[in-house]
């Protein structure tokens, strides 16, 4: 009679100690063998993603769960969602079904709506002293429910006000509130300027790194794109700070981002709290090999303004990765809140592309990479002697064991490699069909010059694998 109460004795205690292990498991890091790369959950990682334009948290109409479910399903593990501090307006940067510009009446903030009209959206002031329950609810139903899935949040704190109606829109401004908030100019918004101002800015940041905290799926972009509206390096490095102060007594300590430029920059003066550096439109990808030193994960985080079509989205995540990049994030129009499955046709002028056969497309780039152990690769440049003319390549490799090679352009003729003496076996794959097809062989290499014969793989790109044949 006393096995039962026994047995759920120990079935409690064994619970209770799963739950305080998850509760105790690390976030998100940098791979301690190779910090270029992450681990998550005990696995190197490398971020990939498809994503919608960051409406998921603030937008009430959007369904996340659907979002997330697309995401999961074309087996991508990344998404980046906008805190709240910013929303944009129906029209902004031509954006149709824009997430970000949500309803006045699903806008869900992080501050409180009071009873006294006159907001500039037609709904009720704010009260910035009130903190929104909604949304605090709403955003860890977010985490969790891409924390089932495997997929990790970059939860953006800010972002300045490129346009004046978008400050116009937001509710510091003292038009849309009740607490007398400083009238200032929207380039004076990130700076230390105003100390009232800086205070909420803060008072915001130390709240939700405390309610987000449990979640190990997480880091914490700063801002995004501070090189416009006059954002500061100091107001950017407080925000640092104040993270890693408010995260020092609790359970978690989650990784900082940093958005440093459009296209490519120099980083001199890294800031220590900061573990990701991330770019946009980081195409060719330079930036990779002129930060590779600070032994960071360099990211590509948001793409777009070249059209609509897939392959130079493609061609960018290739190349990214392929460079040595570690996260890699395609701004992803086809996810709408009348088709958060991402099925929404993308046409002109949204600027930017994306779908389900981007989706794919990229999904094989990331099955490839994690097919091998690519904490051991690093970027390569000189493998590759000789390419068909026209074509460029990136090379990510393993010396003498692995090598991931994308060759963008015309993909017939002959590609030279110079690897170290042994056996090899090689494939050739269209990235845009992603399979790998008939055209392999194998290669025996005495240490100098060798040929592959390549066949006309894709119409735009090819990707070239060799590994060595061990006995």
């Amino acid at each position: 009679m006393r096995v039962l109460p026994l047995l759920a004795c120990v079935l409690c205690t064994f619970l209770a100690a799963t739950a305080l292990a998850d509760d105790k498991s690390p976030a998100l890091a940098l791979h301690p063998e190779n910090p270029h790369y992450f681990v998550f959950r005990g696995k190197p990682t490398i971020l990939i993603t498809s994503g919608e334009h960051y409406g998921a948290l603030l937008n009430r109409d959007f369904d996340y769960v659907a979002y997330l479910n697309e995401l999961n399903r074309s087996r991508l593990n990344l998404t980046r969602v906008f805190s709240g501090t910013y929303r944009e307006v129906p029209g902004s940067f031509k954006i149709a079904s824009n997430n970000l510009a949500p309803k006045p009446t699903s806008f869900v903030g992080p501050y409180a709506r009071t009873d006294q009209p006159g907001a500039t959206d037609g709904g009720t002031k704010f009260n910035l002293g009130q903190w929104n329950p909604e949304y605090f609810t709403r955003a860890k139903a977010v985490l969790t429910e891409a924390s089932k899935r495997g997929i990790v949040v970059e939860f953006v704190l800010f972002c300045p006000f490129y346009e004046e109606n978008l400050w116009t829109a937001n509710p510091w401004n003292p038009r849309n509130n009740v607490n007398q908030s400083p009238d200032i100019g929207r380039n004076d918004v990130y700076t230390l300027k105003h100390p009232k101002m800086v205070d909420r800015q803060l008072a915001f940041v130390r709240n939700i790194v405390t309610e987000l905290n449990e979640f190990d799926n997480l880091y914490f972009e700063i801002c995004n794109e501070p090189y416009f509206g006059g954002v500061t390096l100091d107001w950017q490095a407080t925000v640092a700070k104040t993270i890693g102060e408010t995260e020092k007594n609790l359970a978690k300590r989650h990784l900082i981002a940093q958005n440093i430029a459009n296209e490519s920059a120099k980083i001199t003066k890294p800031d220590p709290l900061v573990s990701i550096f991330n770019f946009h439109y980081a195409r060719p990808p330079k930036t990779v090999d002129m930060n590779y030193a600070l032994n960071k994960v360099i990211g590509d985080d948001e793409t777009g303004f070249q059209g609509t079509g897939d392959f130079v989205y493609r061609a960018e995540a290739w190349e990214f990765l392929l460079a040595g990049g570690g996260l890699f994030n395609n701004l992803d129009y086809s996810f709408t809140v009348d088709h958060p499955n991402g099925s929404a046709k993308v046409v002109d002028p949204t600027p930017g592309g994306g779908g389900r056969d981007y989706r794919a497309q990229i999904s094989f780039l990331k099955d490839r990479i994690e097919s091998h152990d690519f904490v051991k690769m690093k970027p390569d440049h000189t493998t590759v002697v000789s390419v068909p003319k026209g074509a460029v390549t990136r090379t990510l490799s393993e010396s003498g064991q692995a090598y991931l090679i994308y060759l963008k352009g015309k993909n017939e003729g002959k590609l030279i490699v110079k690897l170290p003496a042994g056996s090899y076996v090689w494939t050739s794959s269209d990235p845009s069909r992603r399979n790998i097809n008939g055209n392999h062989g194998k290669l025996q290499s005495t240490g100098e010059n060798a040929e592959i014969p390549l066949h006309p793989v894709g119409a735009e790109d090819a990707f070239i694998e060799i590994n060595r044949v061990t006995r």
